[in-house]
């Protein structure tokens, strides 16, 4: 997608699955504390100011049918699709920080408060599940 920065190649060597102790966003590690109740499945979408367009991220996202979160980190305000609730700010950051986001946008896909799937700068709008499944 237009403006999303690229992944270096130890983040995506990692999101691979090489195992390190500092690895970024692991699969099925819990959620840090954040403002919302849980809703099963959804999706967060953790972004920041320099994103650029992010327009077609939101779209594959809001069509996913599941819960979608905004966190805009880094203490800039950036907009998100009317209607979303952003959360911003010095606690949006540190939930970023504290999941190890290495690029924004980083989309998670989580059930029961556990990451199921990240993308870091790398997502092109599948999100591996059926709507309404």
């Amino acid at each position: 997608m237009p403006g999303m920065k690229r992944a270096p190649l130890l983040t995506l060597l990692l999101a691979l699955g090489t195992p390190d102790a500092g690895a970024r966003v692991r699969l099925g590690e819990a959620l840090p504390a954040h403002p919302w109740a849980e809703a099963g499945r959804e999706v967060i979408v953790v972004y920041s100011h320099d994103c650029g367009d992010l327009g077609e991220l939101w779209g594959a996202v809001m069509s996913a049918g599941l819960p979608v979160r905004a966190v805009n980190a880094e203490d800039v305000p950036a907009p998100a699709p009317a209607g979303l609730n952003v959360w911003r700010g010095a606690e949006a950051t540190a939930f970023a920080r504290a999941l190890r986001v290495g690029t924004y946008p980083a989309v998670l896909l989580v059930r029961g408060g556990r990451v199921l799937n990240a993308w870091e700068g790398t997502f092109r709008g599948d999100l591996g599940i059926t709507p309404g499944s």
